[in-house]
């Protein structure tokens, strides 16, 4: 199939596809003499294992290695799963990350009573543009 195809298949644009190629993702199986490339269903799995991947937060580095793991037979289970567990750690804190930034967000936002007040007098952009962090 060309990479058209493939693009229709995985739901994804043609141009991700080039990318995922360029960084050494997916491979195509021939090259025609046009220059067109030629993918199988196997690259139609890797891609959707790419897909899959991604949706689940893995990064582009990660998901080399899940591919890597994935394609060599003497890899076990616990491999994996310590990759798991470890994107699973990241997500927790970038959710306590995110939480903080809300909290701090919120107390801006309460800060700024007199929408009416001119922006010398915005506690927001004061706040903003302090040079040590207050909040």
């Amino acid at each position: 199939m060309l990479i058209g195809e493939l693009a229709d298949k995985a739901n994804i644009s043609v141009d991700t596809i080039r990318y995922y190629e360029r960084e050494g993702l997916i491979k195509p199986v021939s090259v025609r003499d046009s220059g067109y490339r030629e993918f199988d269903e196997s690259s139609a799995d890797t891609l959707l294992f790419v897909v899959r991947a991604k949706d689940l937060g893995f990064s582009l580095k990660e998901i080399c290695t899940l591919l890597r793991l994935k394609n060599d037979p003497d890899t076990t289970c616990g491999e994996v799963k310590a990759l798991a567990e470890k994107k699973i750690t990241d997500v927790i804190l970038k959710i306590k990350s995110l939480q903080a930034i809300e909290k701090d967000l919120t107390a801006l936002l309460r800060a700024c009573t007199d929408t009416a007040a001119s922006v010398d007098e915005c506690p927001i952009v004061d706040s903003l543009d302090k040079k040590e962090k207050e909040i």
